[in-house]
């Protein structure tokens, strides 16, 4: 960060907070997604098995890496980030998977690299398994649904500035430094 001046902003996210705000959309997404399934299908039925659990944790596994390479694809398509310029990870001390870059992009561009994977790993699968009538499919779109929370705290706190403002993604925190454009151009 020596090379950047003071920025504008800071948007630095509540872990604990998030936790609690993803438990929360985790819940009412399953719930509302079940209800839909419920009403879509006029039954009930649940299966469980070895199996079923088996593909649930090897689907949740790969829809959280999904998500984190749909984040690296928004950066690419809305940011122009070069590929060599991404990384992705997980942080267990943090207990995050993480996307990031070191280029930077607009408050536009971050935005909608921030939701692109609520829509393609949460809302996507969600609509799929409602479809084909899967109860695992569903589930686990509701996890990832309630996943998406830190993006969603991030989203907010960017929302509020204009679309032109850069962001910089701090690359150890799940942090942003914002500033205005004319302050990097100085």
């Amino acid at each position: 960060m020596n090379e950047f001046p003071v920025p504008d902003k800071i948007i630095e996210i509540n872990l604990p907070k998030v936790a609690k705000n993803s438990l929360a959309l985790t819940v009412i997404s399953f719930l509302l997604l079940w209800i839909l399934k419920i009403f879509i299908e006029r039954n009930f039925s649940l299966s469980l098995n070895l199996w079923t659990v088996v593909f649930f944790i090897v689907g949740y596994i790969l829809l959280i890496i999904l998500h984190e390479l749909f984040h690296l694809l928004g950066f690419r398509v809305f940011g122009g980030v070069p590929w060599r310029k991404m990384i992705v990870g997980v942080n267990l001390k943090m207990g995050i998977a993480y996307a990031t870059t070191d280029q930077l992009m607009t408050n536009r561009a971050i935005r909608k690299a921030l939701l692109l994977p609520f829509w393609m790993t949460g809302i996507l699968p969600a609509l799929i398994g409602l479809y084909i009538g899967s109860g695992l499919l569903v589930s686990l779109a509701a996890l990832l649904i309630g996943g998406a929370a830190g993006d969603f705290a991030m989203y907010k706190e960017l929302k509020e500035l204009p679309d032109d403002w850069i962001v910089k993604d701090d690359p150890e925190l799940p942090k942003l430094y914002v500033y205005a454009p004319e302050k990097l151009n100085e």
